[in-house]
């Protein structure tokens, strides 16, 4: 899988961007806020329709226009199609494969893509928002429907909560949506928990070749080991809990509210490990990700690297380089090319981008 060439249009600082990828590395050379994290950014959204960043789209639009899209060409399984995002302020994005509007489980299909970036080593001290969010987004990409179980979820809890917000309660409407909530909710933590334990024991083993002496396991804080116990265990927690839910007008119980822990040699990794220890976790984490979507996928997914390797001592420097194999198409950025050797920048395409634009050499 690789991306032979994108186009932006008034995406963010991006007026007007385009090029070719002709190479198997790109690199990205900039000043900080020129834009080149935005290009990666938006070469991410293409394959998830999220971003790290924003969950709000009109957040992508330049200020001084109504509308953006972002346009790529992707090379897969012997065949090139060109995928396109367009989206004016006020209406709906529309999504188009070779020129066609598409849904998005469809136009999830085309592009995966691992995005690593400086943000993520903030990942283990960050709020559990940002953990969720980091795991759902992965895991849209190996099982599109799931983000169709997340938007029914969120449909349901905003139900609940504009009725727990009632003055007078209707009980029997409350009961209705704990049960709904209770069967999607189920589903979802079942989902998160099984690609943990998958891409756990990837991490695990890369995170032992850095580290060397130390363990590495991670833990979704809800118990339950299959479908079933997880709904009796949701549907327990929502009656113990109503009282607190309406004196609170707010639903308190769910997925929405789980978090994911990190433990070295049985440590909680966010209280106890060092800034090294926690770059090694999440360097680990984000080669294992690489790994199992070319696992479930069948073919290397594009890895985009944004500006990571100047947060890297020269140890996971090396080991991140290393670990970037032959056929996966990478996309860098950074401030300068003083952290790669001679012999890597002979091997790229490199870009600069000042105030939006590619500057030409």
């Amino acid at each position: 899988m690789k991306i032979t060439g994108f186009e932006l249009n008034n995406f963010r600082n991006c007026v007007s961007v385009k090029s070719e990828l002709n190479t198997e590395k790109t690199l990205i050379i900039g000043k900080n806020g020129q834009g080149k994290t935005n290009i990666l950014e938006a070469l991410y959204f293409l394959s998830t329709l999220k971003s790290p960043r924003t969950s709000n789209i009109k957040e992508f639009v330049n200020f001084n226009s109504n509308e953006f899209s972002i346009k790529s060409t992707i090379f897969k399984h012997n065949a090139e199609s060109v995928v396109e995002v367009r989206y004016e302020t006020g209406g709906k994005k529309n999504l188009l494969v070779n020129g066609v509007k598409t849904n998005t489980r469809e136009f999830r299909g085309f592009l995966k893509s691992v995005l690593f970036s400086s943000g993520d080593l903030m990942l283990l001290r960050g709020a559990p928002l940002d953990r969720r969010s980091w795991l759902d987004r992965a895991i849209i990409q190996i099982y599109p429907a799931y983000d169709e179980r997340l938007s029914k979820y969120e449909r349901i809890r905003l139900q609940k909560n504009r009725l727990l917000k009632d003055e007078y309660i209707n009980t029997d409407l409350l009961g209705i949506y704990n049960e709904q909530l209770a069967v999607c909710g189920a589903n979802i933590v079942h989902i998160r928990k099984k690609y943990l334990n998958e891409i756990s024991q990837i991490a695990a083993g890369k995170h032992k070749l850095i580290s060397d002496t130390e363990n590495l396991t991670i833990k979704y804080d809800f118990e339950g080991d299959n479908v079933e116990a997880i709904l009796a265990n949701l549907k327990i927690e929502l009656e113990d809990r109503r009282n607190e839910e309406i004196a609170r007008k707010q639903c308190c119980v769910g997925p929405h509210r789980d978090d994911v822990f990190f433990y070295i040699n049985g440590n909680d990794a966010a209280k106890y490990a060092s800034q090294g220890q926690q770059r090694t976790l999440i360097l680990a984490l984000k080669l294992a990700e690489l790994d199992m979507l070319k696992e479930k996928t069948g073919e290397p997914p594009v890895l985009l690297l944004d500006d990571v390797l100047a947060e890297l001592d020269d140890l996971r420097q090396n080991f991140l380089l290393k670990s970037i194999q032959d056929g996966i198409q990478t996309i860098l950025t950074s401030v300068d090319t003083l952290l790669f050797d001679e012999d890597f920048l002979r091997t790229v395409n490199l870009i600069r981008v000042e105030h939006g634009s590619i500057i030409s050499d």
